[in-house]
């Protein structure tokens, strides 16, 4: 039976690799809880108000969101402490998801926005048009 070695540079190397490999198991687990093209590209709904709704829906980050706080939380703590001789590739990938993340929250908060407004604009165009049937009945 070997005897188990508890040198402080190898135990710090060893969680140093630990926790690169839970960095990159986050982000491979945030990327793979996005929505695919196929979940926002093609909505099947029966009026304008429906296809936007399910947009929004499908633009839902949930899990991912989640993974990837995860990500940034233990690349944070390996940087602080300079436990990842090379970072740079898992910064730069940190970065990229994030932009992707800001990209796909941006583009829900304008359909949530546009969402919003189409039922007013469906009840002012109707109104108009009540309003001329109206004036073409007098």
């Amino acid at each position: 039976m070997s005897q188990a070695t508890f040198d402080d540079d190898e135990l710090f190397s060893e969680a140093a690799n630990e926790m690169r490999g839970d960095v990159e198991d986050h982000l491979d687990a945030a990327k793979a809880a996005l929505p695919t093209t196929e979940d926002f590209w093609a909505v099947e709904a029966d009026n304008v108000l429906g296809a936007l709704n399910a947009l929004k829906g499908s633009l839902d980050l949930g899990d991912a969101a989640d993974e990837l706080r995860q990500a940034k939380k233990w690349y944070a703590i390996g940087e602080r402490a300079d436990a990842f001789e090379d970072a740079e590739d898992l910064e730069a990938e940190l970065e990229t998801v994030e932009s992707l993340f800001e990209q796909i929250e941006t583009t829900r908060e304008q359909v949530a926005t546009l969402a919003g407004t189409v039922p007013q604009l469906k009840g002012a165009l109707d109104e108009a048009h009540a309003d001329g049937a109206d004036d073409d009945d007098a």
